[in-house]
């Protein structure tokens, strides 16, 4: 069957390539949302945090012989210890003064991290196994559906609705949104509020990990994979609304499945189709989709 010269089964693997795309989309905008949301920083190194944690699962298989599952754990952990060495030595001075000072911060942040992988590994990319569980597809009848991809965007929209609920509907969540807005009220109540920024900002840039772990097996691990996905990651947060959590997690997976669509209708349009929709929400919507307007 056919609709518009385009067969069922080449527009449902787009439409999957589409939301494995959007799974990413989402996770990274995701973390990006907590920390800005949270802690008011615009972590500009969230891409160069993505490629380490799919570096440091290569390095864990290639270097120690761990298993994909043993490092889909082990990356993101050491890459949010790392984000809280960062926040604790270098962001936490920056609270209290204007944002570009963050931003410039992490910028700085992802061009010595790609330049220390760049040095070390170069820009050709590293081969990434897909575990052995998860090698082959499923036949579903109007499309081969990938294992592993399936597998990914299952634990993206596991880990991001988890994350959601936990920040909107728990009390932890509410700690953390009442921490930002009136520290010392919070502490009041015996929250170590410093303590509970440090955390947050590390499981933010633990999600980046997270992501890229998932995302190795599909592209080749290389420095550069986060440079090329940040500026459409900050789209994402932008259309959805900066700080929004659901907004980050659904316009994710939308502006995926969209940017699918576009590929097999006008292929050279699916590489700019994200920055247009940026650019027609900004004129009608400055605070995005799902952004309180100020």
């Amino acid at each position: 069957m056919e609709y518009f010269g385009i067969s069922v089964q080449a527009l449902m693997s787009q439409l999957l390539l589409g939301l494995v795309n959007g799974s990413f989309y989402a996770m990274l905008s995701l973390g990006l949302a907590v920390i800005f949301g949270l802690l008011n920083v615009i972590n500009f190194a969230h891409g160069a945090l993505y490629m380490m944690g799919a570096f440091l699962a290569w390095m864990g298989i290639h270097y120690f012989g761990a298993s994909y599952w043993l490092m889909l754990i082990v990356a993101p952990l050491l890459v949010g210890a790392f984000g809280i060495a960062i926040e604790r030595t270098m962001l936490r001075w920056l609270y209290k003064v204007d944002q570009v000072y963050g931003l410039l911060l992490t910028f700085g942040l992802t061009l010595l991290l790609e330049g220390i992988f760049r040095s070390f590994y170069g820009v050709s990319g590293q081969p990434f196994d897909t575990p052995a569980l998860l090698q082959g597809s499923t036949d579903l009848g109007f499309m081969i559906l990938p294992n592993y991809r399936a597998w990914v965007v299952a634990v993206s929209l596991l880990v991001c609705f988890a994350t959601w609920f936990v920040i909107e509907k728990t009390k932890l969540g509410a700690y953390l949104r009442a921490g930002t807005e009136n520290p010392r009220l919070v502490e009041a109540f015996g929250v170590n509020v410093p303590l509970m920024v440090t955390l947050t900002y590390g499981y933010g840039v633990a999600l980046a990990g997270l992501a890229g772990v998932l995302a190795a097996p599909i592209i080749q691990v290389s420095p550069l994979m986060g440079s090329n996905l940040i500026i459409v990651v900050f789209a994402v947060v932008v259309i959805g609304g900066m700080g929004s959590i659901m907004g980050s997690i659904l316009t994710g997976l939308g502006l995926g499945v969209i940017e699918g669509l576009t590929r097999v209708f006008y292929a050279p349009g699916s590489a700019t189709v994200v920055f247009v929709l940026m650019i027609v929400v900004l004129l009608l919507r400055p605070a995005g989709l799902f952004g309180k307007e100020r």
